[in-house]
């Protein structure tokens, strides 16, 4: 009964996703023109100052990935489904913020895919995903303030303070903004 449920409201979730914000199923990976505004989300930010949520979730290569293993470090949690279009477009630019600073951040996408997901280790071999992908659930939904819309960003900071969270896709430099605020104090 407890996993009907769940499977409930993630569907709720993918068609509310599909109406909404135009994350479909029929996206496709390659489409980075910046001028498809059919699919595009208006970013916004919620300050806390909470700590972020503990969790320990597989990761796509059958390892626990677990928040605490990433104290002292800036974390970027991103969570996402192969099928959302401006997840896919999103990618890329955690890829190279993974790249550029990583020795200070470490970003994890969790991955919200149920029906779909045997296509995310492909997709992140296609993609050539440098960070860990796991598979989200519904505590970790519920843990982060139940998860409105795709992509949904954390930030995190090297203390473990939640520092903002974006509903929908954000521009590289927003993130890059983040990061190199926290290098600086810390």
């Amino acid at each position: 009964m407890h996993k009907l449920k769940y499977e409930l409201s993630i569907l709720i979730f993918i068609v509310l996703m599909t109406f909404l914000f135009g994350c479909s199923k029929n996206s496709k990976a390659d489409n980075n023109d910046s001028s498809d505004n059919s699919t595009k989300v208006q970013s916004k930010v919620t300050k806390d100052e909470k700590s972020a949520p503990e969790f320990s979730l597989q990761s796509t290569d059958g390892k626990t990935v677990s928040l605490k293993d990433y104290k002292g470090k800036i974390v970027i949690l991103d969570f996402w489904a192969t099928w959302c279009g401006p997840c896919r477009r999103g990618i890329p630019d955690l890829i190279s913020l993974q790249d550029k600073y990583k020795n200070d951040l470490r970003v994890i996408g969790i991955s919200l895919d149920t029906s779909t997901k045997n296509d995310v280790i492909p997709f992140a071999k296609k993609f050539n995903i440098n960070y860990p992908v796991v598979y989200g659930d519904e505590n970790i939904t519920k843990d982060y303030g139940g998860i409105e819309a795709i992509p949904t960003t954390i930030v995190i900071d090297q203390n473990g303070g939640i520092v903002a969270k974006y509903v929908g896709l954000v521009d590289k430099e927003t993130f890059t903004k983040h990061i190199e605020d926290l290098i600086s104090k810390s």
